[in-house]
Parts: C-alpha cells; sequence; structure tokens
C-alpha cells in the first residue's frame, strides 16, 4: 500500500481482507487513496459471530479475533467520513463508503 500513496484520490473501490490488528491503519490509508464516493469493503468483521457474544462463550483461540474486529467496528461506525453497512454474511463484511 505504500507504494499507492502518489495515487491519492483516485481508487473507485478497496477490499481489505488482511492482517485484523492493522484494520486501522489501512482505513486510514485508504481514506486518503480511495475518493470521495467511493466504497471500501473490508471482510471478517463478525469474526465468526464472536464479537456479539459474551467473552466466557468465546473459544480461547478466537478471543484475540473478537477483540479486534469489535474495536475496528467501533472506530469506523464513529467516522463520520464514511456510511457503513455491515452485512452478516460469512464472518461479516462491512461496506464503507466515503462521503468525506
Amino acid at each position: 500500500m505504500h507504494s499507492l500513496s502518489k495515487e491519492e484520490g483516485s481508487f473507485d473501490f478497496a477490499f481489505v481482507d488482511a492482517d485484523k490488528q492493522n484494520y486501522g491503519n489501512y482505513h486510514e490509508r485508504l481514506m486518503k487513496l480511495v475518493k470521495i464516493g467511493g466504497v471500501i469493503v473490508y471482510d471478517n468483521t463478525l469474526w465468526g459471530g464472536t464479537v456479539a457474544k459474551p467473552d466466557g462463550e468465546v473459544p480461547g483461540c478466537k478471543r484475540e479475533g473478537k477483540v479486534l474486529a469489535a474495536e475496528f467496528n467501533r472506530r469506523i461506525a464513529a467516522d463520520n467520513r464514511v456510511e457503513i453497512c455491515l452485512l452478516p454474511l460469512g464472518d461479516g463484511i462491512t461496506i464503507c463508503r466515503r462521503i468525506s
């Protein structure tokens, strides 16, 4: 993504399925690369449904992913630069349309 920095504001669409601990960083970079009206889609934002379960019901191997997904969901929900729609398909996908 570093090599794309010269392409600021020129992309209509981006799909992110990467290391979850960096989703927030990817979001900030993509907000510069994707033009207003463009769409960014994030994969695995429900982390197998674990984000809606109490911690005691989440297997140990999925807890870190649950925390990371929940933190990212809160972050983009509060981001007034995008409109979002979280679709509960599979592990969940979040569609963001850049509005400013």
